[in-house]
């Protein structure tokens, strides 16, 4: 009955079906957070954007497509998640909030980022994952403090070169993508502690091993011939990875070895800035 509810209210744009759906949130909350997570929420109460100190805010799992341009008072914010709703273009307010750390942007229908993105200067970790990305908007390679990025599960075919000014990226998730080769700029990118191409359409990989700051390689369900060689130490996850040897040629013949698939090392929950 309680859903039943708040489905009904959040069609509703009442201020008795606000007042319904923030609870007990009258006041500015004592931990700075709010999470309206998971609301069934069309639009954002105004009510939020007076909480001038929030610096946690939790609009994930909504049916948000829009958010009002009063959201631009939130210059504390540290952490913004508008992942899970249906957002066709980021808006513009969001570029606004120059104190981002986190944005989680993933599971909307983004086919761009605006290029007021680069006001993002703080911003260290951004999820655009599960979108509807042909490319990767060379506005993220201006985010010069950028430590993870998060772009599996889009339609991702090349990598802009731009991207190796990132020089603070550690973490970069390429999963579920359309990529046919490795993308080269990664093998200028030597500050690089985690790469994850897995499900993509790669049959060859270039050597990784001189990549000195490398740690955990995951290049599973790739039509490869051939694992990635890294240095000693890095993890990899993939056919012919540390237990097995790659197949050897016999008679021009390829022996393939088969593998149980591993468990993929992929972030389960979201991070919050050190």
């Amino acid at each position: 009955m309680g859903n039943s509810l708040k489905a009904i209210a959040s069609f509703v744009p009442s201020n008795k079906c606000q007042k319904y759906l923030l609870e007990d949130l009258e006041e500015m909350p004592v931990d700075k957070m709010v999470d309206l997570s998971g609301r069934q929420l069309r639009r954002l109460s105004l009510h939020i954007c007076s909480f001038r100190e929030l610096v946690k805010l939790y609009l994930s799992d909504n049916n948000l497509n829009h958010l009002p341009p009063e959201l631009e008072q939130l210059q504390n914010l540290q952490i913004l998640a508008l992942d899970f709703n249906n957002f066709k273009a980021l808006p513009l307010v969001v570029c606004t909030l120059k104190q981002l750390c986190i944005l989680y942007l993933g599971n909307n229908k983004l086919c761009s980022l605006p290029v007021e993105l680069r006001l993002l200067q703080n911003l260290k970790t951004l999820w655009i994952e599960s979108n509807c990305l042909q490319y990767l908007p060379k506005v993220v390679c201006e985010l010069s403090l950028l430590k993870t990025l998060h772009a599996g599960s889009n339609a991702l075919r090349t990598l802009p070169p731009q991207l190796q000014r990132l020089q603070e990226l550690r973490t970069i998730w390429l999963s579920g993508n359309l990529l046919s080769e490795f993308p080269p700029v990664l093998l200028d990118m030597p500050f690089l502690e985690v790469i994850d191409v897995d499900r993509n359409s790669i049959r060859f990989f270039p050597s990784l091993a001189h990549l000195p700051g490398l740690k955990l390689v995951i290049y599973d369900h790739n039509p490869c011939r051939n694992a990635p060689k890294v240095a000693k130490g890095v993890r990899r996850v993939g056919r012919w990875a540390e237990e097995t040897p790659e197949p050897r040629k016999r008679s021009g013949a390829v022996i393939e070895i088969t593998l149980d698939e591993k468990p993929l090392l992929r972030p389960a929950t979201k991070t919050e800035p050190d």
